[in-house]
């Protein structure tokens, strides 16, 4: 458990620079459902699954085949983290961590979709990628995300077919869910880094609690310059996303009030529609001659 804190404190404590951090100081938002159709109601073969997944994410996403905003960004902070001293025992060190991030946000809701997270530690030579997908997520089978190259992407983005025979995806297997989302992390190897840096997105694939398969695509616009650059800074950053999540609030008051009015609307109809007609006068009785 210590070790678990020490590597996801950050990311899950870390509200002073917006704790579900991020997709860049221009927030990437959609109006796609956080709680996402299902793909797929039985598990698919290996090779159907990567081949019919990305078309479903079109549907179910709305992203994939959208331009939307879909910036990384790096964000850096100095915090306690437990590590051994030189007798082996447990002690607090100030280090700066890094996330180079990416999230989607759902543009009514104001909840995560899908987020990914590069994580560096200063002093450790191991890099960690985490994925967060929204809660009702089946924990069992973990996660699986493939790498695509450009010119599979934009076959992913148009729906279109193509050998993905030799892709392999890589699997995750889930370490904790929290407020906004279940999370799942592998060691990021060198190889899969330089995978991200050469791909143009990454399609991730997980199940829902009815063992759904539902598709989230990743694009990777901008991690390279992301990774490679310096962080942004917190406080701006922090101001940004603020104000893209007033601004969805905003538009969830504005749906709100548009719903209230339908409903008003309707029932007034169903009033002045079903009323019953005023019942009509029985004629005059003849007056005798």
């Amino acid at each position: 458990m210590k070790d678990t804190a020490r590597k996801f404190g950050w990311l899950v404590n870390g509200a002073r620079v917006a704790v579900l951090a991020a997709g860049a100081l221009a927030v990437a938002t959609v109006a796609a459902p956080a709680q996402q159709p299902p793909a797929k109601k039985e598990q698919p073969a290996k090779k159907d699954t990567k081949a019919k997944a990305p078309a479903a994410a079109k549907k179910e996403g709305g992203a994939v085949g959208e331009k939307q905003q879909t910036f990384w960004v790096k964000l850096c902070e100095k915090s306690p983290i437990v590590v051994p001293d030189k007798e082996g025992k447990p002690m607090r060190e100030m280090r700066n961590i890094c996330l180079t991030h990416h999230e989607r946000i759902d543009g009514n809701s104001g909840i995560v979709v899908i987020s990914a997270a590069l994580r560096q530690v200063e002093g450790e030579e191991k890099q960690h990628l985490m994925l967060m997908v929204p809660l009702g997520t089946a924990l069992a089978p973990g996660l699986r995300a493939t790498v695509f190259n450009a010119e599979q992407w934009e076959k992913v983005q148009k729906s279109e077919k193509f050998d993905d025979s030799k892709l392999e995806p890589i699997k995750f297997a889930f370490s904790f869910c929290h407020q906004a989302g279940c999370t799942a992390e592998i060691e990021a190897t060198k190889e899969l880094i330089e995978a991200f840096q050469k791909g143009a997105g990454i399609m991730v694939l997980a199940y829902n609690a009815q063992r759904q398969l539902v598709a989230f695509p990743v694009p990777l616009t901008g991690f390279n310059e992301a990774l490679s650059g310096e962080p942004v800074d917190n406080a701006k950053y922090s101001e940004a996303r603020k104000a893209a999540m007033l601004q969805i609030a905003q538009r969830q008051q504005q749906l709100a009030e548009e719903h209230r009015k339908r409903q008003e609307e309707a029932a007034a109809a169903a009033q002045k529609g079903g009323a019953p007609a005023a019942p009509a006068k029985a004629p005059a009785p003849e007056k005798k001659k």
